[in-house]
């Protein structure tokens, strides 16, 4: 190489402080793509996740969601000195049965339209899978209500409230 003059001295220290100033450059350079690359992911994964927990699309069909907590539920009538439980046999969305348990025989005796009015109620029950609309003969009115309000207090107990069905 040659002579080392101010001149060649003055070029040189520049050439050193314009590398300096690229090698700068260049790693700001690569900290703007970095973050670029980031922000690009996170906008990708803010759209994964909005993907994944929106509610999707409905087809039409709707969803059975559970009514009940499956299980053997129980409301007592008082008759006089006699207690009669009213049983209601229920899975998670069904209504499976209606009956009445612990009868004694003197309150059978004492009541003899219990059965009819029960059959009639049950069976209704049973095939509207609710206890609205129930249409009872006028003959037996009162001991319809009285049957139908133990079973609708039966039903209560097997009911799952709103928070434990998500609605």
């Amino acid at each position: 190489m040659g002579k080392s003059t101010p001149y060649n001295v003055i070029i040189s220290m520049r050439r050193l402080k314009m590398s300096a100033k690229n090698k700068d450059r260049g790693s700001s350079y690569e900290r703007t793509d970095l973050y670029t690359d980031f922000r690009g992911l996170g906008i990708l994964l803010i759209f994964l996740l909005l993907f994944m927990f929106l509610p999707g699309k409905e087809d039409g069909e709707s969803v059975e969601t559970m009514r009940y907590v499956a299980g053997v539920y129980t409301s007592s009538i008082q008759f006089g000195e006699h207690a009669v439980d009213m049983q209601v046999i229920v899975d998670e969305n069904l209504i499976q049965s209606v009956s009445m348990v612990n009868l004694d025989e003197t309150v059978e005796t004492m009541y003899p339209l219990m059965e009819p009015a029960l059959e009639n109620i049950a069976d209704q029950v049973v095939e509207k899978q609710t206890t609205e609309g129930i249409t009872y003969n006028a003959d037996y009115q009162y001991t319809s209500v009285v049957l139908l309000n133990a079973i609708e207090n039966a039903l209560a107990k097997a009911e799952l409230s709103a928070a434990e069905t998500g609605e």
